[in-house]
């Protein structure tokens, strides 16, 4: 290691910037974003900084030679596009023991930029020694995808009260374990999840912060999270966090294997889903397994296909947890029908043509005859149905019914954004023959003029194609 990682406290003095150029424009925008005060010397007398008022005001321009600048107070010199300049500056600075950094440049340079993951009050820099930046940059584009966007928040928070918590336990082991026990449990989550006032509240109400760091079971918590449509890569952020840190998961039939890989390998996986018609784990069982888990410090995760909150039961599962006392949070995912829209280029909305958006589901016939069709006849509305290959018959009965016109456009989108997607186009006088053809789900239908713009095609297989264009041409 030949660079030291350090931080600078820019508040010590103000920074020298010499250089020409987006090169110099860009440094100045790095120094000027970490709050730093600056001494810009353009040696192209071009004073277009391209900066804001606010920061403008933290900038001094300076005029005439740089080598003969008074460098008293300064904490360092940066050159960036300053050519012979720069290499000067950097023997001058040296000479005054000041740190100096001439860019692209590690044999005049007494220190580098870089690579930097801001959060706030956490600031991860990742270095290569100035041999790639761009390494540098890959690594840095990892960290920025694992960190959480309010790691910063819960520092800040966690400063706020780091004192008084401090004076009351006198045990440096303690106040640690005190601590760990603040972060990784559901405090920290609260922060993290944007509920400030409810971690304060929670932090506050520990009445013996020793006998809070002495406990031997850990306090468990349930996170639902949505697994999206399929495609692993549609996972957010945050649900892989939660997947990475979970004790046990309690899985739906349908989320893919290729999601199922994204858990920790020592996670306990239980499946607790049915598909339809056959047997499965009734909902009771699972609220009674998930809080079971949860009041045994045991990290809960609740994986759902699509959203939670979308034909999901969240909302049922959020109501146990509730009523038993059980710390939760919420990890939305994509819903099946904006993934499918997406997977097939299907526009649930468009200007002057679809303005409404419908989402029901109708996974037996009895679910769609239970349906008010006459509400789902305005031309300019799209019905996304959900789990409705087996009721397709019903559905489209029920609209006919209703008015809606036989030539409606429809798309049966079956196993949306997975490698064996396929979709089949049509109208809505031949929905239950798309369905057939969708060949096995789980599937959505999506019903309006907006298929019309379907680029359905793409997803098709050959054999697919070759029968739609034989049965267009008889």
């Amino acid at each position: 290691m030949r660079f030291l990682p350090v931080f600078l406290d820019l508040k010590a003095g103000p920074v020298v910037l010499i250089g020409a150029g987006e090169l110099l424009r860009a440094k100045l925008r790095v120094l000027a974003a970490a709050g730093a005060r600056i001494r810009v010397h353009a040696i192209d007398d071009n004073q277009d900084l391209g900066l804001g008022a606010e920061d403008a005001a933290r900038i001094e321009v300076r005029t005439g030679d740089p080598l003969t600048a008074d460098l008293a107070g300064v904490i360092a010199v940066v050159c960036a596009g300053a050519g012979d300049v720069g290499v000067a500056m950097s023997i001058r600075a040296k000479a005054l023991g000041l740190p100096v950094n001439v860019m692209d440049d590690l044999e005049h340079s007494s220190f580098i930029f870089p690579a930097i993951v801001d959060r706030g009050d956490v600031v991860v820099a990742v270095g290569t020694g100035g041999t790639s930046p761009v390494v540098a940059r890959r690594v840095r584009e990892k960290i920025e995808a694992l960190l959480p966007a309010r790691i910063g928040e819960l520092a800040e928070f966690i400063g706020s009260f780091r004192k008084s918590i401090n004076e009351r336990i006198a045990e440096f082991p303690l106040r640690r374990r005190f601590w760990e026990r603040v972060i990784d449990g559901p405090i920290g989550a609260a922060v993290l999840a944007g509920r400030k006032a409810d971690a304060d509240a929670a932090l506050k109400a520990i009445s013996d912060p020793t006998d809070f760091a002495r406990a031997d079971k850990p306090q468990g918590s349930v996170a639902l999270v949505g697994a999206g449509p399929g495609d692993p890569d549609l996972l957010t952020i945050k649900a892989l966090r939660a997947l990475q840190d979970a004790d046990i998961v309690f899985h739906d039939e349908l989320v893919s294997g290729e999601i199922l890989d994204r858990i920790r390998r020592d996670t306990t996986r239980v499946a607790v889903g049915r598909r339809v018609g056959k047997p499965g784990i009734g909902q009771d069982a699972i609220n009674k397994r998930m809080i079971e888990a949860a009041q045994a410090g045991q990290r809960v995760v609740r994986l759902k296909g699509g959203d939670p909150f979308v034909f999901g039961r969240g909302g049922e599962e959020i109501e146990a947890l509730r009523a038993a006392g059980v710390p939760y949070s919420i990890v939305p995912g994509i819903t099946a029908g904006l993934g499918g829209a997406a997977d097939f280029e299907v526009p649930l909305t468009y200007r002057h043509e679809a303005t409404r958006i419908t989402f029901l589901t109708a996974h037996e016939a009895r679910d769609a005859e239970a349906v008010d069709w006459s509400a789902l006849t305005d031309t300019r509305m799209t019905v996304v149905v959900y789990m409705g290959v087996s009721a397709a018959a019903t559905v489209r009965a029920g609209l006919l019914a209703a008015g809606r016109s036989p030539e409606t456009p429809v798309g049966v989108f079956a196993r949306v954004t997975r490698p064996d997607a396929q979709g089949a186009i049509g109208t809505l006088r031949e929905l239950p023959e798309l369905a057939r053809r969708a060949n096995g789900g789980p599937a959505i239908l999506i019903i309006g003029e907006v298929v019309r713009h379907a680029g359905s095609l793409r997803r098709q297989t050959p054999t697919q194609i070759i029968s739609d264009l034989l049965d267009a041409a008889e």
